[in-house]
């Protein structure tokens, strides 16, 4: 039976849809793992992840979490279902201050990702980073990722691109691959209004490091050649 989980309003509901269209456009096939524990919903979603073992690229997820005042889940749902039905439960609703309730789609097993558990705690402060670095990163990144990927390539093709722009460090930062940069972009997590001097606060716990905007969290296990 697929799981339900109840979110705190209706913006948190659309919240959540946010992000499951954002990362929908930069995958068709993607997933999104929902974490709901002790009022707390957690939804992560990949920006860049390994697709075997001798694929060199980060691990990059995107991270929102939501008040969820009730139930315990945990399952990877497809993105396009997932969209589809938060859309259509916000058409439901009639009260946009109360609790809502949402049936997932069914899990999916296969995401090998979502096997990999970013950790909850630990986490050390390090040096904010401006946002102004990350969007130029981004952008400068997408445009290289463009002009370098023919009309009709093949997979393999985008990918070894990919993970040749999105692997490689920032410049001026060389513990976090540029695939960070594109992450709070793609995301929205950077904002429509990010004046230039506004920063993301950078934290590290073992091998993972952690990038945080008022807007959401990305998580970066970086391979062990770009430290």
């Amino acid at each position: 039976m697929p799981a339900t989980v109840t979110l705190g309003s209706a913006a948190a509901l659309r919240d959540l849809g946010t992000l499951a269209s954002r990362a929908l456009r930069l995958d068709e096939s993607g997933s999104m793992r929902i974490i709901a524990d002790s009022g707390v919903l957690a939804a992560y979603v990949a920006v860049i992840a390994p697709k075997g073992l001798l694929d060199r690229s980060p691990t990059v997820l995107g991270l929102r979490t939501l008040a969820a005042p009730d139930g315990t889940v945990d399952a990877v749902v497809p993105l396009r279902s997932l969209n589809t039905r938060v859309d259509a439960r916000l058409q439901q609703l009639t009260d946009d201050a109360a609790p809502t309730d949402l049936a997932l789609p069914t899990a999916v097993h296969s995401v090998s990702w979502a096997a990999i558990s970013p950790p909850r705690g630990g986490w050390q402060r390090m040096a904010p980073i401006e946002a102004s670095t990350l969007r130029r990163t981004a952008v400068e990144g997408i445009a290289e990722v463009a002009a370098a990927v023919p009309e009709n390539p093949g997979q393999a093709l985008v990918d070894r691109v990919r993970t040749e722009v999105w692997g490689r460090p920032i410049t001026g930062h060389d513990h976090l691959p540029a695939g960070a940069a594109f992450a709070t972009e793609s995301l929205g997590f950077l904002g429509d209004d990010a004046g230039a001097d506004e920063q993301l606060q950078q934290f590290a716990s073992g091998a993972w490091l952690r990038l945080t905007s008022r807007l959401g969290h990305v998580l970066v296990k970086p391979v062990a050649w770009s430290l």
